[in-house]
């Protein structure tokens, strides 16, 4: 993660989608899908839990590896360019990918997260100054991430040395959001934006990904309601087995990026159709592969296959 400048002068970055999908061997965890979105724009992945929502946020931050279509962010084509499309986002809270520890408090990940920032990300010339003044530093940017994330650590039980067990789901957010925040990234992704929250909070949680976004980082965000004013990228469920989905329902082989993007029943630019796969996403090409069943099973295999992108 860094905190560099695109070419036209943005912080947030660019994202862009065209017929983009990821396929394991016995389906799809989602495809079709189409996006056009500015630097500093707030992104809604909408749809019902288990309809390939997560393993789209991963694959468009360079943590899943896409099987078709084409994809930007920040300029970085993907597949092309993961590893350098994960230096430029940050991820928060992603169940089984980067949750929060419940047994470590807040200063706790606080102090964890600029340690490896400072470590791994800063420059040479950063590394090579006096330790004092890379501690605060580093305790700048922790600052102006809390800030940025509306988390004050004295409202907090025990202020700083609250336990995240203790924390309430919405102050938990804020925490995973500012902890993305120290990298200062170009493209913020964060799961479940709205899961087990009151109206209140939901409203609150919307306001911070909002501020997040107006002040240039891009944010994408998984919902099941996404709010106006967001570019929506909408997500459905897989047919259920007695249903008789019609010809055109049917996966498709996946076409190399060298093919013609006229896929039947793609959807226009800002909404795509998910379907839901069977297993793991790979990186071979599983277009040999007659099983297309769809389920919500798979897209959790999917995401499992995660740390191996």
């Amino acid at each position: 993660m860094g905190s560099s400048v695109s070419p036209d002068g943005s912080h947030g970055a660019a994202v862009t989608a065209e017929n983009f999908g990821l396929k394991g061997p016995r389906g799809w965890a989602f495809r079709s899908v189409g996006i056009e979105a500015e630097p500093g724009s707030l992104i809604a992945i909408e749809g019902p839990s288990g309809s390939g929502r997560t393993c789209l946020l991963l694959a468009l931050t360079g943590r899943m590896r896409p099987t078709e279509g084409h994809a930007k962010v920040g300029g970085l084509p993907l597949p092309h360019k993961m590893a350098a499309v994960r230096r430029i986002s940050a991820l928060g809270p992603v169940t089984g990918v980067s949750e929060l520890d419940p047994a470590l408090t807040v200063a706790e990940h606080l102090r964890e997260r600029g340690l490896l920032q400072r470590h791994f990300d800063g420059s040479l010339r950063a590394l090579l100054r006096p330790p004092g003044e890379r501690a605060a530093a580093t305790r700048s940017r922790i600052d102006e991430a809390l800030e940025a994330a509306g988390l004050v650590l004295a409202t907090l039980p025990k202020e700083e040395r609250t336990a995240v067990r203790d924390l309430e789901r919405l102050e938990a957010l804020r925490l995973s959001v500012a902890l993305a925040l120290i990298g200062r990234p170009r493209l913020l992704a964060v799961d479940d934006a709205d899961l087990k929250l009151s109206d209140a909070d939901r409203a609150e949680a919307w306001k911070l990904l909002r501020s997040v976004a107006e002040a240039g980082t891009t944010v994408l965000a998984v919902c099941s309601q996404a709010p106006e004013g967001t570019t929506v990228i909408r997500t459905v469920a897989a047919t259920t087995p007695s249903a008789a989905p019609d010809a055109s329902d049917t996966p498709a082989a996946p076409k190399s990026e060298a093919a013609s993007d006229a896929t039947p029943g793609a959807v226009p630019a800002n909404t795509t159709e998910v379907t839901e796969a069977t297993s793991e996403a790979t990186r071979e090409d599983a277009s040999a592969d007659t099983d297309q069943d769809t389920t919500e099973e798979g897209t959790a295999d999917a995401l499992a296959e995660t740390g191996r992108a």
